[in-house]
């Protein structure tokens, strides 16, 4: 028996990544799994990774971008699985590109998923958490919550914005006393596709900045996935995850407003 045994979890942008780790890991610890992603060819092989642990899974295609849909996604769960218990918003995307560069179209995306899809998640999820006596919020934030890099100004709002949803949702569920833990997730770099798949700005070398990004992310989505269960199994309020998030945090904590300038510089040296 463990923490997850009988237990019903939903996993937002499943179809890859850190989505995927936590599918199957939740499975192997005894969890029923729902998964969904608008990815349909990656979903149906987390679905068949999860399945493969003997685990109980439902797959659907859901855009957290649309209200409408992830809140019929959330009665349709509980209508199947009869209840859930622990909610991962992890669905996100990137963009790469500064201000000046970006249109209002390229922040309006990266807000629609990254931030208003776990509004989505926990709004739609959160009565059924409540319910369940025994509930569980996971908002995958990122180390780009923690602080800002040049080039990243769309992705750092969306994250920040993540990590201050958070931490508030946890207070309110502490002060009404609710039956509803709160965790937010920061990750490092991680092995992930998400560099790969990110948008850019016009005349930015796309292939570069997979390059860059591969030479940082040295933490596997299975370790991640492992670790932010442990977190959440301990009920932490924030869980940083890879070695480099840890140093990084500590950095801007110890360097205070002084970190933008030592970034900026790093920026330059990146070709951010």
């Amino acid at each position: 028996m463990t923490h997850y045994s009988h237990k019903v979890a939903v996993v937002t942008g499943a179809a890859s990544g850190i989505g995927r780790a936590l599918a199957v890991e939740l499975g192997r610890r005894g969890a029923t799994v729902a998964v969904c992603d608008v990815d349909a060819a990656g979903l149906a092989e987390t679905q068949r990774l999860v399945e493969a642990t003997g685990a109980r899974v439902r797959g659907d295609l859901v855009d957290v971008a649309e209200r409408e849909r992830v809140e019929e996604y959330a009665r349709d769960v509980v209508a199947d699985l009869g209840r859930v218990n622990l909610v991962f918003n992890n669905a996100g995307i990137a963009y790469s590109g500064t201000v000046e560069e970006m249109s209002y179209k390229d922040v309006e995306k990266i807000m629609d998923v990254d931030f208003w899809g776990v509004v989505h998640g926990t709004k739609a999820f959160l009565p059924h958490l409540v319910e369940s006596g025994d509930g569980h919020v996971v908002n995958i934030s990122s180390i780009f919550g923690m602080f800002s890099m040049p080039s990243q100004s769309a992705y750092n709002a969306a994250k920040f914005a993540v990590r201050g949803f958070t931490e508030s949702l946890r207070q309110e569920m502490a002060l009404a006393q609710r039956p509803v833990k709160v965790t937010c997730v920061h990750p490092g770099g991680i092995a992930t596709n998400i560099a790969r798949n990110a948008d850019q700005a016009e005349g930015r070398d796309h292939d570069e900045l997979a390059r860059s990004f591969d030479k940082v992310a040295r933490t596997s989505p299975e370790k991640a996935a492992q670790v932010i269960l442990a977190g959440v199994e301990k009920g932490k309020a924030r869980v940083l995850v890879g070695a480099d998030a840890h140093v990084l945090d500590l950095s801007v904590r110890l360097l205070g407003s002084r970190y933008q300038s030592v970034f900026a510089a790093a920026g330059r040296r990146l070709g951010l």
